[in-house]
């Protein structure tokens, strides 16, 4: 049986779009961009569970300088950042819901 995405023949835009989803936090920050939309940072710190300060902002910092993430600071005090997915981010939504469906499919076999 061959399998159609053996086809292509240039790995790389798959190893690309690996270096933006792979990781144990990535993925993460950008399900729940997608589930909640622009969130502020405690807000999005608090539904990652067990990611660390230092950990998320750097996450935050490498999904901004790829183009996935925006960070919106507003001049006031105290100081108020929120973070979205960019046009970039929200063409991975597609591929998060495929995540999130292959995974109801599979879960019940577990349970």
């Amino acid at each position: 049986m061959s399998n159609k995405l053996c086809i292509v023949r240039n790995k790389e835009p798959f190893e690309y779009t690996l270096s933006i989803i792979s990781g144990k936090w990535n993925l993460k920050i950008i399900y729940v961009l997608v589930c909640m939309g622009t969130v502020r940072y405690n807000i999005l710190k608090k539904n990652i569970e067990g990611i660390t300060h230092k950990m998320l902002s750097s996450q935050l910092k490498q999904l901004e300088q790829k183009n996935i993430v925006i960070r919106k600071e507003y001049p006031q005090i105290p100081p108020k950042v929120e973070y979205s997915l960019s046009k970039k981010g929200e063409s991975l939504i597609p591929l998060v819901q495929s995540i999130c469906d292959w995974g109801m499919e599979h879960l019940e076999g577990i349970k």
